[in-house]
């Protein structure tokens, strides 16, 4: 199983990034997939998950900013943040599970500075 995420960068408060997380190994779309988010010195956190059956759940802080969605023919889940904030920044993990184990991407990072 590998998740490979992508589109992390740097952005004005104001501006939009979109993160992408292809997943390989796993049948996709049984199971909910997450965007979770560590800032330095805080504990990871859960951002947004989109369930099997396409419902999508967020962190409050988030709400009516961020959308997270996919596409199975890409196998892929993007999570499309608008509005962003400083208190934004953060590394960015794509997060499943699959036969009863947890998989982690590698991080990408999400700097808001002006």
């Amino acid at each position: 199983v590998q998740l490979q995420a992508s589109g992390g960068g740097l952005e004005q408060p104001g501006g939009s990034l979109r993160l992408s997380c292809k997943a390989t190994g796993i049948v996709f779309g049984i199971n909910a997939m997450a965007w979770h988010r560590q800032a330095p010195g805080k504990q990871r956190e859960l951002v947004a998950e989109i369930g099997s059956d396409g419902s999508a759940q967020y962190t409050d802080s988030v709400k009516d900013r961020f959308t997270i969605s996919r596409n199975a023919a890409r196998r892929t889940v993007f999570l499309q943040m608008n509005n962003l904030k400083p208190e934004d920044t953060a590394l960015y993990y794509c997060y499943t599970t699959w036969k009863g184990n947890a998989y982690w991407g590698r991080g990408t990072q999400v700097t808001v500075s002006s």
